[in-house]
């Protein structure tokens, strides 16, 4: 039942995506730091890496139109993704896209403002004929990955959001904040193999309950799917202090 209702509120924020779009757009966080504005993406983006202080990715497993659409893929190509090196392509994108919002902010004008609805028709993002086509296309961007490599691969490969939430874990863990894991009792674990069957990120489960580190898995998306599944709840939720 709970991976029904996670599911269906991925559906729901994925049919909700042309209304909130722009809140999550790379592009317009960087206009509107020319302009000195505090964007919707902006305001979006500094609230993803507070609360993966204390959530992790729960973001990606619950709320992430992207997920929710990328799951949907999953019914065309169920394959795990190839991670590794892959998964690395993400940061640099991330890291050459943080240094063009810093300099293009620098090189602004204007005095700071925030303006959490800037380039939306009363906060709906896609409201003109024209806008269809850049959701289409960033629709494309994102489900090809997972349509040919597998299983949630634009999470694993591209998504701009998700370092946000890595870092905002890790920084989470040394201060030592209480942060919410999926921990397991590897002694209890008869390597079925049933928690990477159902991992919606593709993850060898089973072997991270094994070296004792799936709480730590930085691509893990706290979805709790190997937790319902476990024959014998290995795997459980926890919300500690690190």
């Amino acid at each position: 039942m709970k991976q029904k209702i996670r599911r269906l509120l991925l559906f729901i924020s994925f049919l909700l995506f042309p209304i909130t779009i722009w809140y999550f757009s790379p592009y317009l966080i960087i206009q509107a730091a020319s302009e000195h504005i505090m964007n919707g993406s902006f305001i979006v983006f500094v609230s993803m890496f507070v609360l993966s202080m204390f959530f992790g990715r729960a973001w990606c497993g619950y709320l992430c139109p992207s997920g929710g659409l990328q799951e949907c893929a999953s019914r065309i190509n169920d394959k795990p993704a190839k991670q590794g090196k892959r998964n690395l392509i993400k940061y640099v994108i991330w890291i050459i896209w943080i240094i063009a919002i810093f300099v293009t902010f620098v090189l602004g004008k204007n005095h700071v403002t925030i303006d959490p609805l800037y380039m939306t028709d009363h906060g709906i993002s896609v409201s003109e004929i024209y806008d269809y086509i850049i959701y289409y296309g960033v629709l494309l961007i994102l489900v090809l990955p997972s349509v040919i490599h597998g299983r949630r691969a634009a999470c694993h490969y591209i998504c701009w959001m998700a370092p946000f939430m890595v870092i905002g874990s890790t920084v989470g863990r040394w201060l030592h904040l209480p942060q919410l894991h999926i921990e397991a009792d590897n002694n209890a674990c008869i390597s079925c193999g049933k928690c990477n069957k159902v991992c919606p990120m593709g993850l060898d489960v089973k072997k991270m309950v094994a070296e004792g580190c799936n709480s730590k898995c930085t691509e893990c998306i706290q979805c709790g799917a190997c937790v319902d599944e476990c024959p014998k709840k290995v795997l459980r939720y926890k919300m500690t202090w690190r």
